[in-house]
């Protein structure tokens, strides 16, 4: 089987169940902001200095962000039960271990380390997509739980970048 299928080059593509709709399409958009966030999480893994847990809680999310896709991806909704591996309990878990005085109280410039960095690219790049997603799940075209995951993501990457 080839990569290339050559369906796309009218600017149209298929989402799952068939239903063919332009690139821009608004789950498009929402998918490929959580294309680009696994790619980011995948960066950030070369940056955890050895922590596995670190390590292992960033693979678990890459994962998720496929199911994530798959659930905004999905208009008829057949796929939107949350299978994600990462909760958003063991998020708030660890936001809570990394962060016990809450963190910081200012704004923080994405700068220091390479780990700090990337992790506030991985962080903003989640921003867009909870802001893509949150569309979707406002008019029901995509299940709340993506929104909530992807709201305590960010908040988990925030901390991921404050503390090390």
């Amino acid at each position: 089987m080839k990569i290339y299928t050559r369906s796309g080059d009218q600017g149209e593509t298929s989402l799952i169940g068939g239903a063919r709709v332009p690139k821009w399409h608004p789950r498009l958009e929402a998918c490929g902001a959580l294309d680009e966030l696994n790619a980011l999480l995948g960066a950030l893994r070369l940056h955890t200095g050895g922590e596995a847990w670190l390590d292992g809680r960033l693979e678990a999310a890459q994962w998720d962000m496929f199911a994530l896709g798959t659930a905004v991806a999905d208009p008829a909704g057949d796929r939107a039960e949350q299978r994600t591996k990462l909760s958003t309990g063991d998020m708030e878990a660890d936001i809570d271990r990394m962060l016990p005085d809450g963190g910081p109280r200012a704004f923080l410039l994405p700068a220091g380390s390479e780990r700090t960095v990337a992790a506030h690219q991985a962080r903003t790049v989640c921003r867009r997509a909870e802001r893509l997603a949150a569309q979707l799940c406002s008019s029901g075209e995509a299940p709340q739980w993506v929104g909530a995951y992807l709201n305590r993501l960010g908040d988990w990457l925030f901390a991921v970048a404050s503390c090390q």
